[in-house]
């Protein structure tokens, strides 16, 4: 009854902020099917972290430090990058490099779609944010969930939580931000351009042989980015090489479901009230619109540079492809099309940019860690 009444008193409005967050991230995860996979985690998590004297995270007991199960997860899977990185081999699973392969030219636009990112390193620089912290912010407009937690953990750990709640919460709005963006920079002519798609085939031999090219040549241009492209590229591998089909599978399913739950829960050890609620916190989730808001302006106008040199016009939507959030981006790019004119089908290239969007993002990220000191 003491340890009843002790923990009642303790609650704070904190705390019940916290739990409303957490609420509402459940909300979103269930009723609106908003990235259910981390926001139902996370919520949860953020509900049980803030419950006075939680044993889910370490407490000081008679000035002795028990460590809770979160922080031990937290350790071994974050602190470490483990899970982010393992996350990557079942993304990289799931990926069909395909589209890029049959029309290259498609990687321009995904890294012209990561502007976003390096536009809002500049604007947290302005407003105070040293560059380390400004840098993990920017990494925000990756639109890549894991590539933001693994440049946070290693630049701004106590913002893991705040960039984590950005990131994958923007992507769940994909389909309510990218409209709004695109729509600021083009025009209705422009949204019905029409683009002819010319299927080609692709030989096993270069499905193979692309994944361990890219990670080499990556390497050499930015070594950090090595851990992050070099498990996307495995789990390709272990898609394409047509012998590892069980281990594909595995990548796929069991491996990415077990993982995106422990990270999901994990992330929440960030998320006290004590170091969640605060002015930093707001600003974060601000710069994370921006970010993804010039990441698709900056696709689009890239797209609107090119078509001056070109007599086959290409749709500058395709640009705001360009983003990682695969394969969300590609399907609102279609969606935009067709209501625009139900007979354009430019699907497969928007899915060829996002493709790439998910390799520019990657690479950027590395590109922020080493040219960031």
């Amino acid at each position: 009854m003491d340890v009843l009444i002790q923990g009642i008193t303790s609650i704070t409005l904190g705390n019940i902020a916290m739990w409303a967050l957490g609420g509402l991230l459940i909300y979103l995860a269930i009723a609106k099917d908003f990235e259910p996979a981390l926001l139902l985690p996370m919520g949860f998590g953020a509900i049980i972290v803030n419950i006075p004297m939680s044993g889910a995270i370490t407490q000081i007991v008679e000035n002795t430090p028990v460590e809770g199960v979160l922080n031990v997860l937290f350790n071994a899977g974050i602190a470490t990058e483990l899970f982010p990185l393992l996350i990557f081999i079942g993304i990289g699973a799931m990926i069909d490099f395909g589209p890029i392969l049959q029309n290259p030219f498609m990687l321009l636009f995904g890294a012209a779609a990561q502007f976003g990112i390096f536009f809002t390193i500049c604007v947290a620089g302005l407003l105070g944010f040293p560059l380390r912290e400004a840098a993990a912010i920017g990494i925000i407009g990756a639109a890549d969930g894991p590539t933001s937690i693994y440049v946070a953990n290693k630049f701004a750990k106590e913002l893991l939580a705040p960039i984590a709640v950005a990131a994958y919460s923007y992507m769940a709005l994909v389909p309510i931000i990218q409209p709004f963006a695109i729509k600021l920079v083009t025009t209705k002519e422009e949204r019905k351009i029409r683009m002819t798609y010319k299927a080609e085939s692709v030989s096993k031999a270069t499905r193979i042989i692309f994944p361990i090219t890219l990670t080499v040549l990556t390497g050499l241009i930015a070594p950090n980015a090595v851990p992050l492209i070099g498990f996307l590229m495995f789990g390709n591998l272990l898609r394409e090489c047509g012998v590892l089909d069980r281990l594909s599978n595995t990548a796929q399913n069991e491996l990415v479901n077990i993982v995106t739950i422990l990270l999901g829960i994990t992330i929440a050890t960030t998320m006290e009230a004590s170091k969640f609620i605060n002015v930093q916190t707001f600003m974060i989730i601000g710069l994370g619109l921006i970010a993804f808001i010039f990441d698709t302006i900056g696709g689009v106008l890239f797209a609107k540079l090119i078509n001056l040199f070109r007599k086959e016009k290409i749709n500058p939507m395709i640009g705001a492809a360009g983003i990682s959030a695969f394969p969300m981006s590609a399907r609102v790019i279609q969606k935009m099309a067709q209501k625009e004119d139900n007979q354009n089908f430019i699907l497969m290239f928007a899915v060829g940019a996002n493709v790439s969007g998910q390799i520019a993002s990657v690479i950027a990220g590395g590109l922020i860690l080493m040219l960031v000191r």
